[in-house]
């Protein structure tokens, strides 16, 4: 069965973005952006919503250095964007993402994973779908500037770590397993 990764970049206070910084808190060095160019899940396909595609398409054709993404298979799911889409490889789903996913999952071939879209990651992780974490952590705290909590309403969930590595000495990137939680994990059994 494909795997389906949530990936998310974050500020160490749990922020996918701040206003007025740049894209990585302009804190990206050559072995995070060598770690990305090596493009780990470059064959998976790209799962998104309709405000995330419309970010990164932006991006994209703006020239804005998104030749793997562009070149990537991509999905967005979404009630509001029509046919076609403009990016290059993308198809619009709009029936229900868990539901699409789940089939994908079931049928499909090519493993997954989110960019954004948060809460299409909640719901894919809300109903077992997710079978990898992974959290880069940026060395800031945006306490005042940040948009995007990342985890505002998001169930409990147990993780259990598979891996870690630190890019240009400060970068952190966590890699775990979810499971999701009934309660404190020393009393409660998975979901």
């Amino acid at each position: 069965m494909p795997e389906l990764l949530v990936d998310f970049i974050t500020s160490l206070d749990g922020y996918a973005s701040a206003e007025g910084w740049p894209g990585w808190w302009g804190l990206e060095g050559p072995e995070y952006l060598g770690w990305l160019a090596e493009a780990p899940e470059r064959d998976y396909t790209v799962l998104m919503g309709a405000n995330t595609y419309r970010l990164m398409s932006g991006f994209a054709a703006s020239g804005e250095g998104l030749d793997a993404l562009t070149e990537a298979s991509k999905v967005v799911f979404s009630s509001t964007l029509t046919e076609p889409l403009e990016w290059a490889n993308s198809r619009l789903v709009s029936t229900d993402p868990v539901a699409a996913v789940r089939s994908m999952k079931t049928e499909g071939s090519t493993g997954m994973y989110t960019i954004g879209s948060l809460t299409l990651c909640r719901s894919l992780l809300e109903a077992g779908l997710v079978d990898r974490f992974r959290v880069v952590v940026f060395p800031v705290i945006t306490g005042a500037t940040g948009r995007e909590r990342i985890y505002d309403e998001y169930p409990d969930v147990g993780l259990e770590m598979t891996d870690s590595r630190t890019f240009d000495g400060r970068i952190q990137l966590l890699e775990y397993v979810p499971r999701l939680l009934d309660g404190p994990p020393s009393s409660s059994a998975a979901t």
